[in-house]
């Protein structure tokens, strides 16, 4: 099991949830984390959910720990920011439960979509997931290479 700093998110996993709103997250994903290191989703701009394991947040907080108390733009905006996100584990099954919010955001009913990014994951509704890889390139593996210049 690598540890969660060399956890590797990749892959595309089409996913339904089950009658009681549960998301089952893929084993090899969960694999890197213990319960006691949630992932932590955040609605995207774009319309989808990101997903950050403990390496990721761990980042974030070491971000957000340098800014002052009395910087009330940022307070207030890491205030606004941690309202809308979700701290998670997964059951023994790798199940979550992600809140009405968050699903909403990323125009998930029944159906889901997680795909890996490397150092996270995204979580998206097919139709949305279905509309990026047309916007990008089509799917086309080339094109995805040359906008990350690999």
């Amino acid at each position: 099991m690598p540890p969660a700093d060399k956890a590797n998110f990749a892959g595309n996993f089409p996913r339904t949830l089950d009658d009681k709103g549960r998301l089952t997250i893929p084993s090899e994903w969960r694999s890197a984390h213990t319960k006691d290191e949630p992932f932590m989703a955040i609605p995207h701009k774009d319309g989808y959910l990101a997903i950050l394991p403990t390496a990721e947040v761990n980042k974030l907080r070491e971000k957000l720990s340098a800014n002052k108390l009395n910087d009330s733009g940022a307070q207030d905006s890491a205030a606004v920011f941690f309202s809308e996100t979700q701290s998670f584990a997964c059951d023994n099954f790798g199940r979550v439960v992600l809140n009405r919010e968050l699903l909403q955001h990323a125009g998930i009913d029944k159906e889901a979509v997680l795909i890996g990014s490397l150092t996270k994951f995204h979580v998206y509704s097919p139709d949305r997931w279905q509309q990026l890889r047309t916007r990008v390139g089509g799917g086309k593996m080339g094109e995805a290479m040359r906008h990350l210049d690999i």
